[in-house]
C-alpha cells in the first residue's frame, strides 16, 4: 500500500471520524471541510487515479457511493450536495490516492465551489473519430 495520507489512515496510522466502512472503501469527515458534514470516501485499494483503480475496487466505490450521500443528506439536513472526484494534478488532484469528496450544500453557506465551464464549438466528424477509438479501447 502506498504511503499517501489516505493509506495511512486506512492502516489506522492515524485517526479520522469514520462514517462508513466495507472490506472496499473507508469513509470519514474531511478534517478541512468545504461545509458542515464533507465527507471523504476513499477506496483501500492504493491508486492514484480512477483509471489505476481495478473494476472490483471501483465497483465496491459505485456501490457506497450512494449509501453514503444518502446519510449525509439525512445528518446534515442539505438538500443538495457535490461529488467531487480529481484524476490528476492538472485537475486539481493533491493527494494521489482515490477518493470522492461528498460535499453538502447549503443555501446559507458560500464554499466558494462554483462548477463552471466554457463549451467550445463541437466538430462532429472528429468527435465520431474521437468516439471510435475511445471505443475500441473499451
Amino acid at each position: 500500500m502506498s504511503d499517501s495520507i489516505f493509506s495511512k489512515i486506512i492502516r489506522g496510522e492515524i485517526p479520522c471520524h469514520r462514517v462508513y466502512q466495507d472490506e472496499s472503501v473507508l469513509a470519514f469527515l474531511d478534517i478541512n471541510p468545504l461545509s458542515r458534514g464533507h465527507v471523504l470516501v476513499v477506496p483501500k485499494e492504493p491508486a492514484a487515479t480512477m483509471a489505476d483503480l481495478s473494476d472490483p475496487a471501483a465497483a465496491g466505490l459505485g456501490k457506497a457511493l450512494p449509501r453514503i450521500c444518502r446519510a449525509v443528506v439525512k445528518a446534515t439536513g442539505a438538500a443538495s450536495y457535490n461529488l467531487l472526484q480529481n484524476n490528476g494534478a492538472d485537475a486539481g488532484q493533491e493527494v494521489m490516492h482515490v477518493h470522492v469528496h461528498v460535499i453538502p450544500r447549503y443555501p446559507e453557506d458560500d464554499t466558494g465551489l462554483r462548477v463552471s465551464w466554457k463549451p467550445r464549438a463541437f466538430d462532429h466528424d472528429a468527435g465520431a473519430e474521437l468516439a471510435r477509438k475511445i471505443a475500441r479501447l473499451l
